[in-house]
């Protein structure tokens, strides 16, 4: 080999050769490789050794450490360290420790629930076969297949993963299914003498067998054309490692909120702290006031509670067949504005189904779904008996005959039977039509015993099987031939309509009598159906037979396929799920709009977006081979209007994306196969299907459909928002807690001397840093929790997505956080000036009290943003009602426990003490139902 082509073969521009263009002889040529000998093992070893083995290189897992450090990156959490070291440092040990458990406690949880290696690259390396058949020293050998270098000539069989990127060499009957390279629903027949223009797609490269699919039908033999990262599996594998994790909209949000705080919450401790020493302060005191006010400021438990409430969510998930994978990708769904959605298995069933059949004039709809062999048949939407119409159970016969598929009765997960389906998945679809028509494959294939065969291939697209009639005296399986026939041969043809059309001489009437004269007229109807079924997007075969007493003496395609009688042409397609409809009208609803993604061709794309409502009116079908011609800034215009995409390649997937996101949109991307990987990483979401997906695609997923369910994704998105929207309530109900207790320390520390002239600056706070400690994690914790356990509004999904720049607190939201702040301040505050007529430790105590069993109360009143609370039922969340009893057991708890007062500075209140404030706990719960009633008067008035 010459020196250029050899470095050509180990650097990146590898995968760049046009090997799909090339003659068999030039790529041989270039690889310096010989059809008859292969490569000897020294230059197999030399290559191995310059190119390196044939497999994918993975990046290093990120460590424990990282991966501990991810989770303490947040400026809430950076504040709360701050916090802690200072207080540490000041001898106050209480506060401190309780910090920093929370910090750790949030850390350990965030790395249990997301620690995950990067899985994509282990789960395509298995897709790659263990060993493989090649050609070295003009001997047949065994070698693992990541032993394999370019060059290498490879033997391939049924069932067969392929091993590396190969130029076909030799091809008999060679079908591959590449439904998770290219998405594909039918296997792909392959043709090594092809030539393919260089611009071509995955799917049409009908000479190339790629790494990681498989050998449904045939033989072959290919040459090693790329190994390795080089491979179409490898630039998948590239294209995964080079996709950054971007932080989700809740992330975001949540780090903008925790920065909002802390900047104002430094600005108000420096205020207090300055304000303090020009009045002569205690320079340490004041120190430990500014402390206790960022300490009321930042909700120490914020972290933890949208941690905890995620991981309860996944659990929710899981109820609804939706595996996360990721908690903060809990709430993405909720925010998704579109979703990209594969066709092959997500939309359709993957299960090819015969849908319609063409005899003499009429058409025939068959019902049923996927593999099962249930259905009618019926014309004109009218359920028919097949007695009455025999050559269409004569078209299905010849169907069944000349057919190597299996279908085989097995025992579903219920109990109940179920199907499988071995072989290609056009003849299976046959099969099962047979099936619905009563013809079961043994009894078929005993009275019509195959003798002999003529193989389909790509050039003449039909196969015949010969079959002598032989059936048992009275069966009524006879559908060619009376007895007195009964040592005849049948020829049973199957293929491409128009080859087919041209071999036959006369055609079955629907009567199933003797055939009539094969005119122009009968011609001009065949074809006429024909085109009508292919517009519609169906795979359409045609089927044949003629029945002979002595078989020539050679068998060939030149002595059998002449003069044969046309029966009917029968058409398939892989339908779209029967509940994908619904669901794609809820998800409208829902303000999201849905995109098909596939590989599969245009037309089909197309038939099945129209039949499933996904296609709107006005929009557009665009190709891969179109995308090409556009850049990216016409990308982001065209993808507002074009609803379907087909024949795209991996790169393209991930184009749709980023167009898509660069339009401001929150992206699912749906998928099974490996081809969908890098664009499901890309997105904000990836959804893989549980069932039918790689392994590949579920590892690079952030949730996975158990149930491979369409329905599934539309109940997540439902799940999503309801956690979102839990999320906003407690961060609410938190947020106006922390800031009227920095009000609370604020107004009397800035304004004690005019309001308390007879108490030293040291006592101006009412409640002191472990008891704000106390309130934000125990007493503010356990209903903040507990509000990410509602169900929802009613009308959650007839709502449109939020604003992707929406900030956590809207505006409406800041209305209710000003209410409650002055609200819960006010009260707080006069229950202190109260205790002050006893003395300052009953003052903290008494207001220590309000302040906690008024927020506890408050918290039912933030279950729902909107609906009034005894619309939603006062005490219908179980789970609320047992976080508010536990919180109050321990405030109480710090109240009346002995050895707790001095700890917490607190003093046992008396009966009459508990009468003069318990007013005052009801009044901010008051003021946000009220709220809610101006609030939604002046939102329905705009709406108006």
């Amino acid at each position: 080999m010459a020196k250029n082509e050899f470095e050509l073969l180990k650097n990146e521009e590898q995968p760049k050769v046009t090997w799909h263009a090339l003659t068999t002889d030039d790529v041989l040529e270039k690889l310096d490789s010989q059809v008859e000998s292969g490569l000897t093992e020294e230059i197999a070893k030399l290559r191995l050794e310059e190119i390196g083995p044939n497999q994918l290189a993975e990046k290093p897992h990120p460590s424990f450490l990282s991966l501990v450090l991810a989770q303490l990156k947040s400026f809430v959490v950076i504040l709360l360290i701050v916090a802690s070291v200072i207080s540490a440092i000041l001898g106050e040990w209480v506060d401190a420790a309780a910090i920093m458990t929370i910090v750790v406690l949030n850390a350990i949880m965030g790395v249990v629930q997301e620690s995950r290696a990067e899985e994509a690259l282990a789960a395509l390396k298995k897709m790659a076969a263990p060993d493989a058949q090649v050609l070295r020293n003009s001997k047949h050998t065994i070698v693992p297949a990541a032993q394999l270098v370019p060059g290498d000539i490879v033997f391939l069989e049924a069932g067969n993963f392929i091993p590396a990127d190969l130029r076909l060499i030799e091809s008999h009957n060679l079908r591959v299914d590449e439904s998770a390279l290219t998405g594909e629903s039918v296997p792909v027949q392959k043709n090594a003498a092809l030539l393919v223009s260089p611009e071509s797609s995955l799917g049409d490269r009908k000479n190339i067998a790629f790494m990681g699919t498989v050998i449904s039908y045939g033989r072959g033999q290919g040459v090693v054309i790329s190994t390795g990262m080089h491979t179409q599996l490898g630039m998948i594998a590239t294209m995964l490692q080079a996709v950054e994790e971007e932080e989700t909209p809740l992330q975001k949000r949540l780090d903008q909120l925790g920065k909002t705080l802390g900047w104002a919450c430094l600005a108000v401790c420096a205020i207090v702290f300055v304000t303090g020493i020009l009045e002569g302060g205690n320079p340490l005191t004041l120190f430990m006031i500014a402390v206790s006010l960022a300490i009321a400021a930042v909700p120490e438990g914020l972290p933890a509670i949208v941690t905890i409430s995620l991981a309860l969510g996944m659990r929710e998930m899981i109820h609804r067949h939706a595996l996360i994978r990721r908690l903060s990708s809990v709430e993405t769904l909720g925010s998704a504005t579109v979703i990209c959605s594969d066709k092959t298995g997500t939309l359709t069933q993957n299960e090819m189904t015969v849908t319609r059949i063409w005899v003499d004039g009429q058409f025939t709809a068959v019902s049923g779904q996927g593999y099962l062999p249930v259905g009618d048949f019926s014309v004109a939407g009218k359920k028919i008996d097949l007695d009455d119409y025999p050559a269409v159970r004569t078209a299905l016969w010849v169907s069944a005959l000349n057919n190597d598929a299996l279908l085989e009765k097995i025992e579903g997960e219920d109990g109940k039977p179920d199907f499988n389906m071995v072989g290609d998945p056009t003849e299976g679809s046959l099969l099962v039509a047979a099936y619905k028509a009563g013809a079961l494959t043994a009894n078929l294939n005993h009275a019509y015993p195959r003798t002999n065969e003529v193989p389909f291939d790509s050039e003449r697209k039909r196969m015949v099987t010969i079959h002598s009639i032989d059936h048992p005296q009275g069966s009524d399986i006879s559908p060619f031939t009376d007895d007195s026939q009964k040592k005849w041969n049948v020829v049973a043809v199957k293929g491409a309509p128009d080859l087919i059309l041209n071999l036959c001489t006369g055609y079955q009437p629907m009567n199933d009598g003797d055939s009539l004269p094969l005119d122009e007229a009968a011609r001009a109807r065949i074809i006429a159906a024909n085109e009508a079924m292919t517009k519609d997007a169906l795979r359409v075969l045609a089927v044949a037979y003629k029945v002979i007493k002595v078989l020539p003496e050679e068998i060939s395609a030149a002595t059998l396929e002449k003069d044969l009688i046309f029966v009917g042409l029968i058409g398939m397609i892989d339908p779209a799920r029967t509940e994908v409809k619904p669901a794609l009208k809820n998800a409208a609803n829902a303000g999201i709009r849905t995109i098909m993604i596939t590989g599969d061709y245009p037309n089909t794309a197309r038939a099945i977006a129209e039949n499933i409502g996904l296609l709107r009116p006005g929009h557009k079908v665009m190709t891969g081979a179109q995308l090409d011609e556009i850049d990216d800034a016409t990308l982001k215009t065209e993808v507002e209007q074009t609803d379907v995409f087909a024949r795209v390649s991996p790169e393209h997937k991930m184009r749709i994306v980023d167009a898509l996101k660069a339009n401001g949109e929150i992206v699912a991307m749906t998928g099974d196969g490996v081809n969908d990987a890098p664009a499901i990483k890309r997105a904000d979401i990836g959804i893989s299907m549980g069932i039918t997906g790689t392994d590949v695609a579920k590892e690079t997923a952030d949730m996975v459909l158990t149930d491979d369910n369409y329905v599934s994704i539309v109940s997540a998105v439902e799940q999503g928002r309801i956690i979102y929207s839990n999320i906003r309530k407690f961060v609410y109900y938190l947020i106006s807690c922390n800031l009227a207790e920095i009000l609370i320390i604020f107004l009397p520390t800035a304004f004690g001397k005019l309001l308390m002239p007879t108490l030293s600056p040291d006592q101006y706070a009412p409640l002191t840093a472990v008891q704000l400690l106390w309130l934000n994690l125990v007493t503010d914790g356990a209903p903040a929790l507990a509000l990410g356990t509602e169900k929802g509004d009613p009308d959650i999904m007839d709502q449109k997505p939020r604003p992707p720049k929406e900030p956590i607190i809207n505006n409406e939201m800041k209305v209710g956080v000003v209410m409650q702040t002055i609200a819960i301040t006010s009260v707080t505050l006069v229950a202190f000036f109260i205790g002050m007529a006893h003395d300052i430790r009953y003052a903290e105590t008494m207001a220590f009290a309000t302040l906690s069993i008024s927020e506890l109360l408050r918290a039912y009143t933030s279950r729902s943003e909107h609906y009034p609370l005894l619309k939603i039922g006062v005490f219908s969340n179980k789970w609320m009602n047992l976080a508010v009893a536990a919180s109050l057991a321990l405030v109480l708890a710090v109240i009346y426990i002995p050895f707790l007062n001095p700890i917490f500075q607190t003093e046992a209140l008396t009966g009459a003490e508990w009468e003069l404030i318990l007013p005052l706990f009801l009044i901010p719960s008051v003021v946000a139902e009220l709220t809610k009633v101006v609030l939604r008067a002046v939102a329905k008035k705009q709406t108006a």
